[in-house]
Order: structure tokens, then C-alpha cells, then sequence
């Protein structure tokens, strides 16, 4: 009795996979493993589990010949801290075959296997379970397992089950509560999750913890209530709870999903303690927002101050070097991960796919792609959208048909770009047959989607269907009547552009900043100078839309056009700040159209100040002096070309022949296909 107990107690102290073998080893020489009650496998089996030793916990197990509940109750637990959730439900599922006493499930037992059931969204068998719930009065009482069901059904999407599980106790306690909180918050129910919260605090009297808070803050973040923030996060101060890092870390990245940059990095440097997950939510935030030099300082920082960035980090950091077209700081991130092993994540090569596709590199890309061990949708998405973003329709069609053949059947998004990519081509036959396979797929009713196929058919010359496609969506949203009068002022249809507005203010849909962009092109393309002064005016007065650079540029563009030069100078003088060269270049165009030369070397001698190396520029300068038979001043703009090695970007068509679209640049007399 003494040596057992003596072996009892040496579990203590061993916590290293050494000292546990050792003790495994005198175990077995012992004889004491073998006995009856269980005790040490069972306790062996636990050592084991919580070193991650599944397979040697599974071991011990399998070889006693009449486990108890406690021992199955240890490797139920190893198997599902391993993540093994099918092996988890089969050892269950052995376990009650069993019709002996000592090793019926209990309520530990069935807490384990409701986990389980919901890491697999296993609800037929969640549901079976919860029977055998009900058929041990003892459990129905136990609300270790009612939060399990609860957490069970929520992770099924089913949360009126969930909440009926709740319901069903007569006094809950907070963990319970929280579970349901975390349940609506999980399944996109921000709404209803902080609601619960409101009830449980104010109408029930019951206060939270910690972890209840962190569910109720990442609810007011999916929902970008900034008030409801800054009040729970005044909540948990006075509660005392601010220093608690993981709710911190909680409030921070709430905060950086509401766009509050300055108030993330005033909480970030208050922390006294920040882990992995702090660093990675403050770059998240800067890259998120725009911000890439920031986040590659903070992520700089990180590194100097010894903290191991993560595959999130990585996908942060990733995310800024797109950004800021970073190739140098890109090329030392995928150096970094392939040291750790992070570059066999999904997650991670996915973003060095796209980071080498944004900054134009598009060997590494394909390079990364080939080498990934398993692709997902949203990497091929990556390529297709990378080939697109840079103009190369035929690579990214390429592309999409190789996913078709060979890979993952595409989202909406990718469809997306798909459809982006044909709008370069402009094919209309083309176009149909991505819409045929859009009905077929069942996207041709997505909103998003409806818009890209707006600006397809446009591009591709068929403004009917352009139409059709429009009058078919029934909830139409800002970005698909921003598409509708793109393409009506792309076929100089300015009338109708601004028709299609006014029908979309009696929609009660809200313009936006890319509408007033599209809507003004339209009246430039039509020649519509008073319409469009009545739009840009109403912009800031009537809709609360301040008007950018962009906007100003294309304001300039439909004065220049109509002769009013100095109206659209006095513009560009008004407009705060620096003056975007677009901006100067649509007044160049307006003065090369109207031959004005005085304004036209104004303009243009800013505009080689900010890009001389823009060969546009000095082909608009020379033709003005031609028109005015300034033959000198002409030719010195051409040799200046010269001497800087500039040439005019050739324009081309393009023709579809036998299923292939050729390209023929301006001035070619014979085509190799």
C-alpha cells in the first residue's frame, strides 16, 4: 500500500516526457499498471495527454482489458486536445457498447464528446448525444454539460436549440451564459449577442467574466457601433477587467476593426504586457486601414523586441508589403516563413501569391502557387485577380480555365474577377458564356456579381444586355447603380446616366463617393456642362459626399472638353493641397482640344516637374504647338523625347479569331498569331 501510494504522489513532480517513460517503465515492472481499479493507466494515460502523447496514452488503454470510465474519460480527453475529433466520437461510440457499470459514460464523459461533436459540426450526433443527456437525470442538472450542448448547437448554426438548452435551467450560471453570447456572436448574430448581454447584466443582475466580455467586444466590432465600444470598454475599466491581456488584446482589435487607428495605438502603447496576438492586431489594424509603412515599423519593432511572429503576423505583414509595393520587405517575409515552415500554410502562401502579383512578379507568383501543397479557392482567386489587376486578360482567363479542369469550383469573388479580367477583352461572345455559366452556378443573383456583369457587357459593346442584366437584380445596392451609369456614360448616353440617378436617390440608396465619379464622367463623355456643375455642387451641399482629387480631375476633364479652360484653372486653385498630376494632365487635354497654348505650357511644365519621365505629357505639349504652327517649339518636346528615351504607349485593337483574341498595336501591317 505504501509503494502505491508513494508512486501516487511521484506524478507530481514528473512533468517532462522523460520522467513520465521512467515512470511508466517501473510501472510496468511493478505490476501495479495491470491492476483492476485502473488508477495508474489511468493516471499514466493522463500524464501522457498532457504532453500531447496521444498515441502512448491510446497505448496504455488498449491494453487493459476491462477500462473504467475515468480511463476512458483520459484518452476521450488526449484525443480531443489532439484535435482528433473522429477518433474522439469512435472511442465514444465503443465506450457505450459497453453495458458494464464501471464504464458508463458521466457527465465528463459526454462534455468531452458534445466538444467534439461541435469542432466537426457533427449535429446528428450532437443531437443523439443530448438524448442520452436527457436519459441521466444527473447530467440534465449539470451545467459543465449544458454548456457544452450550448456550445454544440451553436457551433451547428443551430441557435434557437441552443438557446432552448439554456432555457432549460432553472438557475444558469454566467459560463452558461457566455456560451450562448459567444454563440450568436460566432454564427454573425452581433445584434442578438450583445442584446443577451444587455439582458443578462441590467435585467437578470448577472455579472460577467472576462471571457464573456471578450465575446460581447468582438460582437460590437462585427457591428461597428463605435459608441457601443468606447461604452463596454469603459465597462470592463470600471470592472477592473483592463489588464486582463486577452480581453485587452479583444478591445484592440475591436477598435482596429472600427477604423479607430489612433485609438488602437494609444491602448497598444498603455499595455504592459503584449503578446503575439497584441503585435499582430496593431499591424492588422495600420494594414487594414491603409497605413503599410506603420505596420511594417511596428512589425520592425516586434522582431527587435524578440517576439516570434505568427502565420497571422505574416498575413499582416504581407498584406502592408502589397500595400506599400514593398518587393525588398515582401522577398524577407517569405525568407522568415520558409525558415519557420509558415510557408506551407494556406493562409500564408496565399498572400505571397498575392503580394507577388500586386508588385508585378509574376514568375515568384506562379513559382509560390506550383509549390503549394494544397490550394484553396482564394489562392487561385489570387492569380486570376493578380493577371487582371495588370492587364493580362488572357493569363488570367488562362488561369480560370485551369481551376475549372483541375481545382476547386469557384466562389462568387473569383467569378468576380473572372468576369473583371473578360472586361479587358471586351468580347461579347465571350461575355455570354460567363453569364451562361454564372445562371448555371447559381451567382447570377448576387448583387457584386451582377454589377461586374454590368460593366462586362458594357465593355463588350452590348449596353441591351448591360440593361437586362440590371432591371433582373431585384436588391440593387450603390455599387451596381454606380455600374448602370458607367455604362450608359460610356456609350455617351449622359441623359440616361443621370435618369438612372435620380431613380436610384427615389430608391432611397445612398450615393457614394464612386457613384458621383462614374455620374460626372458621364455628363464629361456627353458634353454636359451644366448638369454636371449642378452634380458636383450637390455633392458636398446635398449629399454629404466631400469630392476628392479624382473627382475634381474629372470636373476639370468636362470643362476642359466644353472650352471652359479658366473655369476648370480656377478649380484646380480652389482644390486643397497638392494637386494630383491626372488633375493637370485633364487640363493639358483640354487645352491640346481648344488650343490654348499659354494654359497648355502652364500645365504641362508642372506636369514634367512631378513625372518627366510620362511620355503622354509631351506628345499633348507638341501637338498644341503644331495645331498653332509653332514648328520649333514642337520639335525641340520631340527631341527632348528622344534624348530621355520616351516613347508613346502604341494603342491597339483587338479581333477574335478561331476562339483566341489577338492584339494588333497601331501601325502594324501584319499579324504573327
Amino acid at each position: 500500500m505504501r509503494s502505491r501510494e508513494c508512486l501516487s504522489n511521484l506524478f507530481a513532480s514528473c512533468i517532462e516526457a522523460n520522467s513520465i517513460a521512467q515512470l511508466h517503465s517501473l510501472l510496468l515492472r511493478s505490476g501495479l499498471l495491470a491492476a483492476a481499479d485502473c488508477f495508474f493507466a489511468t493516471r499514466l494515460a493522463s500524464a501522457y495527454s498532457k504532453l500531447r502523447h496521444v498515441q502512448d496514452a491510446r497505448k496504455i488503454f488498449d491494453e487493459i482489458p476491462h477500462p473504467n470510465t475515468y480511463l476512458y474519460n483520459a484518452v476521450l480527453r488526449a484525443h480531443l486536445g489532439a484535435r482528433q475529433l473522429p477518433q474522439t466520437l469512435h472511442l465514444f461510440r465503443r465506450m457505450t457498447a459497453v453495458t458494464s457499470l464501471s464504464d458508463r459514460p458521466d457527465n465528463f464523459t459526454l462534455s468531452i464528446v458534445l466538444r467534439a461533436c461541435a469542432g466537426l459540426s457533427a449535429l446528428r450526433q450532437g443531437q443523439a448525444i443530448h438524448g442520452l443527456v436527457v436519459k441521466m437525470q444527473q447530467a440534465c442538472s449539470d451545467l459543465f454539460v449544458g454548456s457544452s450542448l450550448v456550445e454544440m448547437y451553436s457551433r451547428c448554426g443551430e441557435m434557437g436549440d441552443a438557446v432552448a438548452v439554456l432555457d432549460g435551467f432553472p438557475d444558469p450560471d454566467v459560463v452558461l451564459r457566455t456560451s450562448v453570447i459567444t454563440g450568436y456572436q460566432q454564427n454573425g448574430n452581433a445584434e442578438e449577442a450583445v442584446s443577451f448581454f444587455s439582458r443578462m447584466l441590467v435585467g437578470e443582475g448577472v455579472a460577467p467574466v472576462p471571457v464573456t466580455l471578450i465575446s460581447v467586444v468582438s460582437a460590437i466590432g462585427q457591428l461597428g457601433d463605435l459608441r457601443s465600444g468606447k461604452s463596454c470598454h469603459g465597462f470592463l475599466v470600471r470592472m477592473g477587467f483592463q489588464y486582463a491581456l486577452s480581453l485587452a488584446n479583444s478591445v484592440l482589435n475591436m477598435y482596429a476593426k472600427l477604423g479607430e487607428i489612433r485609438m488602437t495605438r494609444k491602448l497598444f502603447d498603455m499595455m504592459p504586457e503584449r503578446d503575439v496576438i497584441t503585435w499582430s492586431c496593431m499591424i492588422s489594424c495600420y494594414s487594414q486601414n491603409g497605413n503599410a509603412v506603420e505596420a511594417l515599423d511596428v512589425y520592425k519593432s516586434m522582431i527587435e523586441v524578440g517576439v516570434e511572429p505568427n502565420s497571422i503576423t505574416l498575413v499582416s505583414v504581407l498584406r502592408a508589403c502589397t500595400l506599400a509595393l514593398d518587393l525588398g520587405e515582401g522577398r524577407k517575409v517569405h525568407e522568415y516563413a520558409t525558415q519557420r515552415g509558415y510557408d506551407s500554410e494556406l493562409v500564408v502562401s496565399t498572400a505571397l501569391v498575392d503580394m507577388y502579383m500586386k508588385c508585378s512578379c509574376y514568375t515568384e507568383a506562379i513559382d509560390t502557387f506550383n509549390g503549394m501543397p494544397k490550394k484553396d479557392v482564394v489562392s487561385w482567386a489570387a492569380v486570376i485577380g493578380g493577371y487582371a489587376q495588370n492587364g493580362m486578360a488572357n493569363e488570367a482567363l488562362k488561369v480560370f480555365q485551369d481551376m475549372l479542369s483541375d481545382g476547386p469550383n469557384p466562389d462568387a469573388v473569383t467569378m468576380v474577377k473572372v468576369l473583371t479580367a473578360s472586361s479587358l477583352l471586351g468580347v461579347l461572345r465571350q461575355a455570354v458564356c460567363l453569364h451562361c455559366y454564372l445562371i448555371k452556378s447559381g451567382f447570377d443573383n448576387k448583387v457584386f456579381v451582377g454589377a461586374a456583369l454590368v460593366d462586362l457587357y458594357s465593355k463588350s459593346g452590348s449596353l441591351g444586355n448591360a440593361v437586362q442584366v440590371f432591371e433582373t437584380v431585384s436588391e440593387k445596392d450603390a455599387v451596381l447603380w454606380s455600374s448602370m451609369i458607367a455604362a450608359y456614360g460610356m456609350h455617351g448616353l449622359g441623359t440616361k446616366a443621370i435618369a438612372t440617378f435620380e431613380r436610384m436617390i427615389q430608391s432611397s440608396i445612398t450615393p457614394s463617393a464612386v457613384t458621383f465619379m462614374t455620374l460626372l464622367s458621364a455628363c464629361s463623355h456627353a458634353g454636359l456642362v451644366e448638369q454636371g456643375r449642378r452634380i458636383f455642387d450637390s455633392m458636398s451641399h446635398v449629399y454629404g459626399v466631400t469630392p476628392t482629387s479624382e473627382h475634381c480631375g474629372i470636373m476639370v476633364d468636362l470643362l476642359g472638353r466644353t472650352g471652359e479652360l479658366e473655369e476648370a484653372f480656377r478649380l484646380i486653385e480652389r482644390m486643397p493641397g497638392p494637386v494630383d498630376p491626372h488633375v493637370w494632365c485633364a487640363l493639358l487635354a483640354g487645352c491640346a482640344i481648344h488650343h490654348d497654348i499659354d494654359m497648355g505650357e502652364m500645365a504641362a511644365r508642372i506636369l514634367l516637374k512631378q513625372e518627366a519621365e510620362h511620355a503622354g505629357y509631351y506628345n499633348l505639349l507638341s501637338n498644341i504647338y503644331a495645331f498653332d504652327g509653332k514648328w520649333d517649339q514642337m520639335v525641340g518636346v520631340k527631341k527632348l523625347m528622344m534624348d530621355r528615351g520616351l516613347r508613346k504607349t502604341p494603342a491597339y485593337s483587338s479581333v477574335e479569331v478561331n476562339n483566341e483574341v489577338h492584339a494588333f498595336l497601331a501601325g502594324e501591317g501584319l499579324h504573327q498569331g
